[in-house]
């Protein structure tokens, strides 16, 4: 820094705030400082200016599954939100869910210098009270049912499930079958509870619930008991890749959607529209989950009020070709 100054002919505070963009440099001189480290291939120091200031500017996240498409959105979201707040997001892959394998994942993230932690947690660890995260860490939790003790963003996997319901019992179907997520997911058990009460409320009959794994080969597995039940006229799916195996599998079976069947997804990834017939669908909006895990991060790091609880991301029914009323003869 003090050879930049000399070439520049500039003090070293003034080369200091130049490197950490602060404002209150005339540009004449930002340029000259800019061209002496070019010239002496000077960078910043990050690891010691973090250790000065006591911030990395960098969040970590905490993650459980890879394969998962909504998963892989959210993470998608949280680092772009993180990145136009000035921030480099580091990912840590846990392969046991597990209470030691989540402390663990914390501990290494300390070791990796970050200054606050998102959770995507998918399985039910923290509702269960198995897992006790150090209680000043700046941390929020994005899909579990872990109560007040934490900042919690989540889609409104109820209203989103009940919609699709009633959707389709709208367009005048008796009841609707459900390809349920795995068992140990909260979404996916949010989404059973939701389509079971919606069902409920309406007085119909609750069909026995089917189960994947969130694949679409696991879609199809379960699209192929549905395909031979003729009674079924409409399903909800509780992902869009598991509903593109459903497709599939009544196309071989001769089942043809809508006229046949009618089925919504779960998600709207991008290539739902494309899907043959375009799939009626759940948007979750990953971008406002990304940007509110990384307010509530930041708002503990700050010091800023961070409400604790569960803050619930609206979703909305997307209709499209996959739905219709069922036909005649089973009205």
């Amino acid at each position: 820094m003090a050879d930049v100054a000399k070439l520049a002919g500039v003090s070293a505070q003034t080369v200091s705030r130049v490197s950490n963009g602060f404002p209150g440099v005339l540009e004449e001189t930002r340029q000259q400082v800019l061209a002496a480290m070019k010239e002496l291939g000077y960078r910043p120091n990050s690891a010691a200016r973090a250790l000065k200031r006591g911030e990395f500017r960098t969040i970590g996240v905490i993650l459980f599954n890879l394969s998962s498409t909504g998963n892989m959105r959210t993470l998608e979201a949280v680092a772009s939100s993180a990145a136009r707040e000035g921030y480099a997001t580091t990912l840590l892959p846990v392969t046991a869910p597990t209470r030691d394998g989540v402390q663990g994942a914390f501990t290494r993230l300390g070791e990796l210098a970050v200054d606050g932690v998102v959770m995507i947690m998918e399985v039910h660890l923290l509702d269960a009270m198995t897992v006790a995260l150090p209680p000043t860490a700046p941390v929020v939790v994005v899909d579990s049912d872990a109560g007040d003790r934490y900042c919690v963003v989540d889609t409104d996997q109820a209203s989103g499930a009940r919609a699709a319901v009633e959707h389709l019992l709208g367009l005048g179907h008796g009841t609707v079958r459900h390809i349920a997520g795995p068992k140990e997911s909260f979404a996916a058990e949010r989404r059973v509870g939701a389509w079971r009460a919606a069902l409920e409320a309406a007085g119909r009959e609750v069909p026995p619930l089917l189960r994947g794994d969130w694949s679409a080969e696991s879609g199809y597995a379960a699209g192929l008991r549905i395909a031979a039940d003729p009674g079924c006229t409409a399903v909800f799916v509780a992902n869009d890749q598991m509903a593109l195996g459903l497709l599939r599998a009544l196309s071989e079976h001769g089942r043809r959607v809508p006229e046949d069947v009618s089925v919504v997804g779960f998600d709207d990834i991008p290539e739902a529209a494309s899907y043959m017939p375009p799939l009626t669908t759940i948007h979750q909006d990953f971008a406002e989950v990304g940007r509110r895990c990384v307010d509530g991060v930041l708002r503990q790091i700050r010091n800023d009020e961070a409400e604790r609880g569960t803050t619930l991301v609206p979703t909305g029914l997307v209709v499209r070709g996959s739905t219709a009323a069922p036909p005649p003869r089973s009205r």
